[in-house]
């Protein structure tokens, strides 16, 4: 088994978050020939039980705001999905809780020199921005992803995809307008 496909094996088998509400279920789609990187916050329960992240309306709204349909979407040689987080974290108050502390530092680096050829890494949410982009840390998500110029070459911000958002999209039309289509062009490029 060649070093790749040992760390995939390791990661699908990570029991570290044992008191998960659903249980430890590993959820992301990787290739080392993968291209494009979208590095979400965690799998949502719809994740979890399929087993395949945006497989439900923020899906469909990314793959929109991307330009690529479903069979694009999900071919790992050509876009990696790793979110900060593995494993379904559970519900709260407001929505689904963050990813849980503990995956990252584990897992994420490992994962990450396994993908040599992503060009773009698309971060979708706060805690992978602060991961991806910790410069930011002390600005507004929505400044994030209006400054998106201004990020490292290769480092796309985007607000996450969610039904729940629909107040940030309607509160912000410029990403639509500005952010959108740009993106839709730099998926094309590497596509």
């Amino acid at each position: 088994m060649d070093e790749f496909a040992k760390l995939v094996a390791e990661v699908r088998a990570c029991r570290i978050c044992k008191d998960l509400p659903l249980g430890p279920r590993p959820v992301f789609q990787v290739d080392p020939r993968a291209r494009i990187l979208i590095a979400a916050q965690a799998p949502g329960r719809i994740a979890h039980e399929r087993g395949r992240s945006f497989d439900d309306p923020s899906g469909d709204r990314l793959r929109d705001w991307m330009g690529v349909d479903r069979a694009t979407f999900y071919d790992p040689s050509r876009i990696a999905i790793m979110a900060m987080g593995f494993c379904f974290p559970g519900k709260g108050q407001g929505g689904d809780l963050p990813p849980r502390p503990e995956c990252a530092p584990v897992w994420r680096a490992k994962m990450l020199s396994q993908l040599p050829n992503i060009a773009l890494t698309l971060t979708v949410g706060q805690y992978s921005q602060v991961w991806h982009i910790p410069e930011t840390v002390r600005i507004s998500l929505t400044e994030r992803v209006r400054n998106w110029r201004d990020c490292k070459p290769g480092i796309m911000p985007l607000p996450h995809p969610s039904p729940r958002n629909i107040g940030w999209f309607k509160r912000n039309p410029w990403y639509e307008e500005e952010v959108v289509p740009a993106l839709k062009k730099m998926i094309s490029r590497l596509l």
